[in-house]
């Protein structure tokens, strides 16, 4: 498997986090994508029936991103790698979810959490 679709920087705004505030106002996430496939069949019969379509990843992590809020950016992070698993036939998903207004007490550029899950 040397075949990659990556997609970066989806993005929606969710009430994820452990702080009442965050579970109150909410606020802007970001979630980067890297899907490890076998696309011979794809790039051979220039078919949409043969590939993974990428709007339909872009619109599960959308839905996840603004769905049920969860306490951690980790578990969101599980969530949408087991439901690409799920969902594509993929055989591997790498996922960054990215929290840039994380409260912690300093300003930052940006916090990530980056999982790798496999078939």
């Amino acid at each position: 498997m040397n075949d990659f679709i990556e997609i970066h920087g989806i993005a929606g705004f969710g009430y994820h986090g452990l702080f009442d505030n965050e579970r109150k106002n909410g606020q802007s996430f970001s979630v980067d994508v890297k899907i490890e496939l076998e696309d011979k069949r794809a790039s051979k019969s220039d078919s949409i029936t043969d590939a993974v379509d990428y709007s339909q990843v872009v619109k599960i992590v959308y839905e996840l991103i603004t769905g049920e809020p969860v306490n951690l950016i980790e578990h969101l992070a599980q969530n949408i790698a087991v439901d690409l698993l799920d969902t594509f036939p993929i055989e591997s998903v790498e996922v960054v979810v990215h929290k840039a207004n994380a409260p912690v007490g300093v300003p930052v550029g940006d916090i990530a959490v980056r999982i790798k899950r496999k078939r």
